[in-house]
C-alpha cells in the first residue's frame, strides 16, 4: 500500500524519481471532489483506511530504520483501478535512528492535518503521523474538510469540530448521511472513538499506527459480520483470522518478527 518508485534519473538538473501510475486520483477527491458527496460505501471507506493504517504501521516499525511521512493527508493518499490506497508523496520524510526518539527541524506539513505539538515545538515522531491519520480517518466518517471557512469561527477545525461534537454527544450530527445509512451506530461510535484517541492533543495517548491497524482489521470483521456478537467461538476465529492479514500486510508474509498482537475486541 505504498506507491512504488520505479526508477530515478539523475542526468538532470533536477533529479527525477519514477513512479507506478496509479489512475483513480487522490482520496481527497474521491471525498470532496466537485463538490459532490463521496460515492465510496462505508465498507470502501473502512478497506481505504485500514490500508493505510498497515502501510504507516510497515513505515514506522516494520522495517530496520522507522519511517516517518510527516505529511500525511488525503491528498498524499492515491488509489488505484480496484481503489486499493496508496500512501505517497514522501518528499518531507525522515528516517529516525533508533537511538533517537524524534527530531526538530523546521515545521512542515498541512494545515488542518498537524499534530499540535509538532506545529507548536517542531518536534516530530511516529504519532505526529497517527494525528494526521486521524484527521483522514475523520474526513471519511464527515466528507467535511480538515480547514473551511465555510464553517462557523469554532468550527473551522475539522479535529476540533469532531471531538467536540463526540463529547457532547451530538456524533451523528456530524457523520455524512451515506456513513450513517450503512453502519451500525455501536460501530460508527468504535470508528468515532478510535479517531478521537489518534487526535490527542497529548502525543503519548495516541495508539501507534500497529495498533490502529490492529482495531480498524477487527471493526471491518465486526461490519461485515455483525451476527458474530451473538456468536463468540465464531467472532474469535474471524478475529484470529484479522490479526494474521493484518500483520502480514504490515510486516510481509515472510518476515520472522511478526509478533501476536491484540486485536480490537468486538465481543465486548
Amino acid at each position: 500500500n505504498v506507491v512504488k518508485l520505479l526508477g530515478c534519473c539523475l542526468e538532470t538538473r533536477v533529479p527525477l524519481l519514477v513512479y507506478e501510475f496509479v489512475p483513480n486520483g487522490t482520496l481527497s477527491h474521491h471525498i470532496h471532489g466537485e463538490g459532490r458527496k463521496s460515492s465510496l460505501s462505508l465498507e470502501s471507506r473502512l478497506r481505504i483506511v485500514t490500508e493505510i493504517a498497515g502501510a504507516l504501521a510497515y513505515l514506522h516499525s516494520a522495517i530496520s530504520i522507522p519511517i516517518i511521512h510527516r505529511d500525511v493527508k488525503s491528498s498524499n493518499i492515491l488509489l488505484d483501478d480496484n481503489y486499493t490506497a496508496k500512501v505517497s508523496d514522501f518528499g518531507v520524510s525522515r528516517l529516525i535512528p533508533f537511538d533517537r526518539k524524534g527530531l526538530t527541524s523546521l515545521v512542515r506539513g498541512t494545515i488542518g492535518y498537524l499534530d499540535p505539538e509538532y506545529f507548536h515545538t517542531a518536534q516530530f515522531t511516529d504519532k505526529s503521523d497517527v494525528y494526521s491519520f486521524g484527521v483522514i480517518l475523520v474526513e471519511l466518517l464527515t466528507g467535511e474538510k480538515p480547514v473551511a471557512s465555510t464553517r462557523s469561527v469554532e468550527c473551522k477545525n475539522l479535529a476540533m469540530y469532531f471531538q467536540s461534537c463526540l463529547k457532547d454527544g451530538h456524533l451523528f450530527s456530524i457523520l455524512e448521511d451515506r456513513v450513517v445509512d450503512e453502519g451500525s451506530p455501536e460501530l460508527l461510535l468504535a470508528i468515532a472513538e478510535l479517531a478521537q484517541r489518534c487526535l490527542s492533543v497529548m502525543r503519548e495517548e495516541r495508539p501507534t499506527m500497529k495498533e490502529v491497524a490492529m482495531e480498524l482489521e477487527g471493526l471491518r470483521i465486526f461490519h461485515q459480520h455483525p451476527w458474530i456478537k451473538e456468536n463468540e467461538e465464531e467472532g474469535e476465529h474471524l478475529l484470529k483470522g484479522a490479526e494474521c492479514s493484518a500483520a502480514n500486510r504490515m510486516l510481509g508474509e515472510d518476515d520472522s518478527s511478526v509478533h501476536p498482537m491484540q486485536p480490537f475486541n468486538i465481543m465486548r
